[in-house]
């Protein structure tokens, strides 16, 4: 039996990729610790505040892999405290937001108990260029960004 997708149109070329980035997002953590907030800060600029109370700077991670910002935090818990009552558990996390292509993380910065990470998406540059039909036999020519690239007809060996 075939999986159905909701790429598996004829008219949707070279967009697979897209369903392995929502396959990656539907396998997120559904977990709501720690609580976090995306803002648009600009036009091309978005911030990601996550409420990390309790973690140091050396307690947190930040990284990029594969157009997926991961922020991991883990507290060491101290051994030579003794608790009376612990209502406040040393609890580690691991975060996964999946970036568009081209996002980049600027900084992030710890203040107040909140990890604050900016992210900047670039200009998208738009591309066009117009393909000259030939007529059969004849070696194509592609102009391409001002160039000319000529093409010469494949011809069979005998």
């Amino acid at each position: 039996m075939s999986r159905l997708t909701l790429f598996n149109s004829p008219l949707l070329l070279g967009f697979d990729h897209f369903e392995r980035v929502l396959d990656r997002v539907s396998k997120a953590s559904t977990d709501g610790y720690p609580p976090y907030n995306v803002e648009q800060t600009g036009a091309n600029s978005l911030r990601i505040t996550l409420a990390v109370a309790g973690f140091s700077k050396d307690e947190l991670s930040v990284s990029v892999e594969d157009d997926e910002l991961a922020i991991a935090g883990k507290q060491v818990d101290d051994a030579d405290r003794v608790y009376i009552h612990r209502g406040i558990a040393a609890r580690q996390f691991q975060r996964r937001f999946v970036l568009a292509q081209g996002i980049e993380v600027q900084v992030a910065a710890l203040d107040n108990g909140l990890l604050h990470i900016d992210l900047v998406r670039p200009e998208i540059e738009v591309r066009s260029r117009t393909i000259e039909i030939q007529g059969s036999g004849a070696g194509a020519e592609v102009e391409d960004g001002g160039q000319e690239i000529s093409v010469a007809p494949h011809r069979k060996r005998t």
